[in-house]
């Protein structure tokens, strides 16, 4: 027998083994390249002192140790936690905006469009327009407020609102965002599970809870894996916004980060890096959570 012919023969006996592993394997390298091995390097560097050029010197958890006596890092690792729990507020929100423009009235084109502007557009355009917003002098916002108290409030450069008002601008494009996911999920629901729930009286909230819900549970899950991952790492908004001011009080991990590593406070990618990996392990843990509750409540159904 050939080699041609053997080779044809061994691919026909394991066509169905193979052919799975074979579409899997670009995206699983690309995974390895661009994910995995960062991740692994990202740990590395931080048990080292590193400037991002010369030599590195290990100096096993200095870094660590050190983060844990920064006042910064504290008052970071705060302001992400109160992000965390504002920003999946966004969840919610997207679903009642998805549930309301999943109807079929007069005009409702032309608000998916409206609600569907702020996820099309920059984040750097969105932190500029609450920029615009909270101005003190021509802001709409604080003339409203001067408008209503009597008094101005400069939101951005009073440490009392600050985080509070960087989570706002992040929380309108956040909610476009999980409005889109539950409506790709609204419209694969299942008609006769709905139609059998009302034949048996099931009406408003009962009908969302027991049956619409549980049919958009993926679009939850990938709604809060975003959602989290967007809210620990909200960098874009904190440096358009404040720069992590004023005086450091709206300071959050990942801007922390990069003013270690890559600012001028002074290269110290080892440092960063420690951030980083503290950063990817509260991550992880808030997303592990999720998992195994979605897990358990498969199981149980």
């Amino acid at each position: 027998m050939s080699d041609t012919a053997r080779s044809a023969g061994f691919w026909k006996r394991n066509q169905l083994k193979i052919a799975p592993w074979a579409f899997l394997a670009p995206g699983a390298i690309m995974f390895l390249l661009y994910v995995l091995i960062p991740i692994v390097q990202s740990v590395w560097i931080s048990f080292h002192d590193w400037d991002g050029l010369g030599d590195k010197v290990w100096i096993g958890l200095g870094n660590y140790v050190e983060l844990l006596d920064d006042d910064t890092f504290y008052v970071a690792l705060k302001n992400n936690l109160i992000w965390l729990a504002l920003y999946l507020l966004a969840i919610p929100m997207g679903l009642a905006t998805a549930l309301f423009l999943n109807q079929t009235v007069w005009g409702i084109r032309l608000y998916k469009s409206l609600f569907f502007f702020p996820f099309v557009i920059s984040q750097v355009v969105v932190g500029l327009m609450f920029t615009w917003f909270y101005a003190p002098d021509f802001g709409l916002f604080s003339q409203l407020i001067k408008w209503l108290t009597g008094t101005e409030i400069a939101v951005l450069a009073d440490e009392r609102f600050v985080t509070l008002g960087i989570i706002v601008a992040g929380l309108w494009p956040q909610t476009a965002y999980c409005m889109i996911l539950y409506l790709t999920g609204l419209n694969n629901l299942n008609p006769e599970q709905i139609e059998a729930a009302r034949m048996d009286n099931a009406r408003g909230w009962r009908l969302l809870w027991h049956v619409i819900l549980p049919q958009l549970a993926p679009a939850t899950f990938i709604a809060m894996v975003v959602t989290v991952i967007g809210a620990l790492r909200s960098f874009d908004l904190v440096s358009i916004m404040t720069a992590g001011g004023p005086y450091g009080s709206s300071q959050v991990l990942s801007y922390f980060m990069y003013e270690q590593a890559l600012s001028e406070y002074g290269y110290r990618m080892g440092y960063g890096a420690a951030i980083a990996v503290v950063l990817f392990l509260i991550m992880m843990v808030f997303i592990t959570l999720f998992i195994v509750r979605m897990i358990a409540q498969e199981r149980n159904r």
